[in-house]
């Protein structure tokens, strides 16, 4: 029995997204952060990345997004579909989604993680977006509560 909820309330969480690829040897999957901005979802890539050419092979991609915690009793599934596609590094998207998981502070960031994982301005970044065709919402937050949904108050 699927209950649905409002996407915005996962989409602004700092959680892990998986991102849905096809290649030659089937599906593939990648963990990724991601910003949602403008009915648009960002995701970090680098331009030799797995998933970036796999997308520039076939487009065709799905995004899972679950916001699971145990103790207060919460499961919401949000999928999005769709075509993505690969464009240049933005630095204020990538800021953006950067603050959105180490904070506000950019002053606070570890500075070895900016410089040698999440270079905001490196050359061969990328932002994969994704405009999705659909989303489909399933809150199953009833698992410890029965019909009274727990999630969201």
């Amino acid at each position: 029995m699927p209950h649905a909820f409002d996407p915005e309330l996962v989409l602004r969480l700092p959680l892990m997204a998986n991102l849905a690829t096809m290649s030659a040897d089937g599906p593939r999957n990648a963990p990724v952060w991601f910003l949602w901005e403008d009915g648009a979802l960002w995701m970090p890539a680098s331009a030799d990345g797995s998933s970036v050419g796999r997308l520039a092979s076939d487009p065709r991609c799905a995004v899972e997004i679950v916001h699971f915690d145990n103790a207060a009793g919460v499961l919401a599934h949000l999928g999005l579909r769709g075509r993505a596609t690969v464009g240049p590094m933005s630095p204020p998207v990538f800021r953006r989604l950067l603050a959105k998981y180490l904070g506000p502070d950019e002053g606070a960031w570890n500075p070895w993680f900016i410089e040698n994982v999440a270079a905001i301005e490196d050359p061969d970044g990328r932002l994969i977006r994704l405009v999705p065709d659909s989303i489909f919402t399933n809150n199953v937050s009833f698992f410890r509560t029965g019909p009274d949904l727990a999630w969201p108050e």
